[in-house]
């Protein structure tokens, strides 16, 4: 269950950069976010009205938690990636973000001593390298041929948040999901909330186009509602580590998706990579329900 999960989670993250890049010229980035954050919460508040009042004590006393992972998972990380994609190429985020699992171990282990394992490690090389592969196209030379720049950079900041989202993620009450993400989504709101009003103020608006409204309607819903509770289960029942590794399918899904929507063909290196990939999770999170660490401890 946990995989199934994951994997929807990376398609609609996958789904989310692609629009996030498609409607730069439609949408800015903190209306982008603004928007996807406020419909979610309108969308979810009916569903999890019941839970929020049953887990109202558990709330309240975790309110420094919520405040930290809404601000960081929610109000930052997707502002900081919409924001990034306004300039930087897509083989350069998705470059950038195959290097969170990586991260996230890191993390793990200077934040809670997580004790990582050598299959674990040789699991998340052989997902690096079957992400680098595909974003390369075959040709790892090439990537030292990138130049980064200041979209490249606020990516970076935003692979170190979601890493230390992920991470952190352990210290998540123990509440119901929709909860938790109900209550998280309102603080990522009230984040975004004085710098989308800034946006405004300095004449960037939203394009009345209906490509515009469909990039909002997706990414409210998709990446934002069910992604994310798919991923916060995953982490529960995997850990931060395991789980975080899927996000290396997303080279994958971006690839298949440009061959969907864009008449692009897959080629030997898309099959390399996606072999690579799968073995690296397969090595990578064996024995994981047993041994990755739970959100709760």
């Amino acid at each position: 269950m946990p995989y199934i999960l994951l994997t929807f989670t990376a398609l609609f993250w996958a789904g989310n950069s692609i629009v996030g890049r498609g409607a730069r010229e439609m949408v800015p980035p903190l209306a982008l976010s603004f928007w996807r954050w406020s419909l979610a919460l309108l969308i979810l508040l009916p569903f999890a009205w019941p839970h929020l009042r049953r887990d109202a004590a558990n709330l309240r006393s975790a309110w420094k938690w919520l405040v930290v992972l809404g601000v960081l998972g929610i109000g930052t990380f997707n502002t900081l990636l919409y924001t990034g994609l306004q300039t930087t190429s897509a083989v350069n985020g998705l470059l950038l973000q195959s290097l969170q699992p990586g991260l996230i171990l890191l993390l793990g282990a200077l934040l809670f001593a997580e004790r990582t394992r050598l299959l674990q490690l040789l699991g998340i090389a052989l997902s690096i390298v079957g992400a680098l592969v595909i974003i390369s196209k075959g040709d790892l030379a090439s990537l030292l041929a990138l130049e980064f720049d200041r979209g490249d950079l606020v990516i970076g900041a935003a692979v170190i948040v979601w890493s230390l989202y992920s991470v952190l993620l352990r210290k998540r009450p123990k509440v119901h999901p929709l909860s938790f993400l109900a209550a998280t989504l309102a603080v990522g709101v009230s984040v975004v909330c004085p710098f989308y009003l800034a946006e405004i103020a300095s004449g960037r608006l939203i394009e009345s186009r209906p490509e515009s409204w469909l990039a909002i309607a997706y990414v409210c819903v998709f990446p934002s509602l069910i992604a994310y509770l798919c991923f916060n289960r995953g982490v529960e029942l995997l850990g931060s580590a395991a789980a975080s590794l899927y996000l290396n399918i997303m080279p994958v899904i971006g690839a298949v998706l440009a061959t969907m929507f864009l008449g692009e063909a897959i080629r030997w290196f898309h099959f390399a990579g996606m072999l690579s990939i799968g073995i690296g999770i397969v090595c990578a999170t064996r024995k994981s329900s047993r041994t990755g660490p739970s959100p709760d401890s």
